[in-house]
């Protein structure tokens, strides 16, 4: 199984640079997730015949996303939270609005596995989704796979919007604090960590730091969150075991599971 997920920062631009057809061509992911669609199914004017797809738009328009693209059809589709988890973390809103309304997320049930893709709420630049962040999105999004993961293993892919430790970073230190990096955001890493689940890159990558990988060319387009390793993949410990081999996820750039018979990460460059 083929699995890949990429923040596509619109797919419409995706689309209309031929970027994503391109990548599905080259590539023929089983499983294509991704993040930041700010559409609706109804307004990408494209279809794959050889995959099962499913969009979770959120309601403002233009806004959020997730889509999952499935050569198997899935056994069922859920969308965001479900009613049990946002009552217990109080994920109701803020003053920016309904997360469960920004379709964040999409977890899909195969025979063997859960494959959920997230796209976790950006706490901005002056911190004030800091709190949705650290006392309800993150503790709940755990408390859902760890619901999921009570019927069968889970594998989790997306933009968690978070650089756990300096080496994941380009330039830490200025860094410290500034939304993705705060103490609190990397705390509740910390929590997935402790639960099991397997930051992929960076256990098969201890020491790799991501200012060694980052293109001039994309630091140069994309700035400062370019220097970010916030995009990641995460299995349980008894996934894990079969891991060959990692490499690291970059902003916009897709990230890729190949299990075949046991489990490795490649990350692929920019397009």
């Amino acid at each position: 199984m083929k699995l890949y997920s990429w923040n596509v920062n619109g797919i419409r631009a995706v689309l209309n640079k031929e970027l994503l057809q391109k990548f599905i061509d080259e590539h023929d992911p089983d499983i294509l997730c991704l993040q930041e669609t700010k559409a609706e199914r109804g307004q990408v004017p494209h279809d794959w015949p050889q995959y099962e797809e499913h969009f979770f738009s959120a309601v403002k328009k233009g806004y959020s996303g997730t889509a999952m693209l499935s050569k198997t059809k899935p056994i069922r589709y859920l969308d965001g939270f479900p009613d049990d988890i946002v009552k217990k973390f109080g994920v109701t809103g803020d003053s920016y609005g309904d997360p469960n309304a920004e379709g964040r997320v999409i977890a899909a049930e195969f025979d063997s596995v859960w494959v959920v893709t997230v796209y976790t709420p950006n706490s901005k630049g002056d911190l004030s989704r800091l709190e949705l962040r650290y006392k309800h999105w993150d503790p709940a999004f755990l408390a859902y796979m760890q619901q999921l993961e009570r019927s069968k293993p889970v594998v989790f892919c997306g933009d968690l919007n978070v650089a756990h430790q300096e080496i994941d970073l380009a330039n830490p230190k200025p860094n410290v604090g500034k939304h993705g990096f705060t103490d609190e955001e990397r705390e509740r890493f910390d929590d997935f960590l402790a639960a099991g689940y397997v930051d992929t890159f960076r256990a098969a990558n201890p020491d790799k730091t991501e200012a060694e990988q980052l293109a001039t060319r994309i630091i140069a387009e994309q700035a400062e969150i370019a220097s970010y390793r916030i995009r990641r993949g995460a299995i349980n410990d008894a996934e894990f075991a079969k891991i060959a081999d990692a490499a690291r996820a970059m902003q916009f750039a897709p990230l890729h599971i190949d299990q075949t018979g046991g489990i490795s990460i490649a990350q692929l460059a920019a397009r």
